[in-house]
């Protein structure tokens, strides 16, 4: 990419972590919507099978990059989504994983600066840790252990969010913060240890589903079209609206009712439901309030649970021999 005037229309959209499980449907879309997409990755958590598809589309490019080194590229917009998500992948290496979100944030709002571009943070409601008020409202600071287990994943969040305000504040860069909640879908990592990925691939293996605790815990599941369509919305306002903006379902579910609803839609499993322990710092309620979703971006996700579970267990059912 040599400069900011894409040579086919649209814009110059850098995905960061593009190969990974949302950014490849990001990058998907904003190719359908006429743009030229670089997208960047280290392949720590991406897949290059999950953007082989897009490959021979000449609005597309690829980049094996790691953000914890500064990048020299021209483009429009920037959507800065590297980072391990799961906690098993952010707890192998936390030292890494808390240098991918600060590090990155830092070369990417760096290269915003430069190129004059807008800049997206995909945070995430971890930034509120084990919240004590429910639902979760932007304005709430969060309550969230700084030494524990999480941190490397919550605190280097916390920091990038810090970082891009006081970029917006001292250089009046043009920023974008969502915190993104539970999130769903093909292209997910099927050992990556979030409950999704964990019940469908242990229900189609016939194994036993894991609940940590008693399931009594609460998730909003949101299916990924429907993020893709808030980010989106979030980047192109046009009143510079900054955020930081929940971008979630509301819609509430127990573990324990996510376990039930997946052995219901795989009937043949032989799968049954049994109980571990809770893991440390682990939040016990997680539910968005998207009132400022639907003020500022007339946004709020379509998809209900059921839709988007069978089609997240039709993919998983088509890579069945990898799992």
């Amino acid at each position: 990419m040599i400069d900011n005037k894409s040579a086919y229309g649209g814009k110059k959209i850098l995905v960061t972590g593009g190969a990974g499980f949302i950014g490849s449907h990001l990058c998907r879309r904003l190719l359908e919507e006429g743009n030229e997409v670089l997208c960047v990755d280290n392949f720590f958590t991406g897949n290059k099978k999950n953007i082989l598809d897009l490959t021979e589309n000449k609005k597309f490019e690829f980049m094996r990059h790691d953000v914890t080194f500064p990048l020299y590229v021209e483009v429009d917009q920037i959507y800065n989504l590297a980072c391990p998500a799961s906690p098993i992948h952010y707890q192998f290496d936390p030292v890494q994983t808390t240098k991918t979100s600060v590090h990155g944030a830092i070369n990417m709002l760096g290269l915003a600066k430069r190129t004059k571009a807008t800049i997206l943070q995909a945070s995430t409601s971890e930034v509120y840790g084990d919240p004590e008020i429910h639902p979760q409202v932007e304005s709430y600071w969060g309550r969230v252990n700084p030494i524990g287990i999480r941190s490397c994943y919550d605190e280097g969040k916390r920091c990038a969010e810090t970082l891009f305000f006081d970029y917006w504040r001292q250089h009046k860069l043009p920023i974008r913060v969502i915190r993104i909640f539970n999130t769903y879908g093909p292209n997910m990592h099927p050992r990556d240890g979030r409950v999704v990925s964990n019940f469908i691939v242990q229900a189609l293996k016939n194994e036993d589903i894991t609940i940590y605790g008693d399931g009594s815990q609460t998730r909003s599941f949101q299916y990924v079209d429907d993020l893709i369509s808030g980010m989106i919305k979030m980047m192109d306002n046009k009143e510079n609206f900054t955020g930081p903006v929940n971008i979630g379902n509301p819609h509430e579910f127990t573990i324990k009712e996510l376990a039930e609803k997946v052995l219901k839609m795989i009937p043949e499993s032989k799968s049954r439901i049994i109980y571990n322990d809770l893991p440390q710092d682990d939040p016990k309620k997680r539910q968005p309030d998207i009132t400022l979703a639907k003020e500022k971006l007339d946004w709020e996700p379509k998809i209900q649970l059921e839709e988007g579970l069978k089609k997240t267990i039709g993919y998983f059912n088509s890579i069945k021999s990898e799992l």
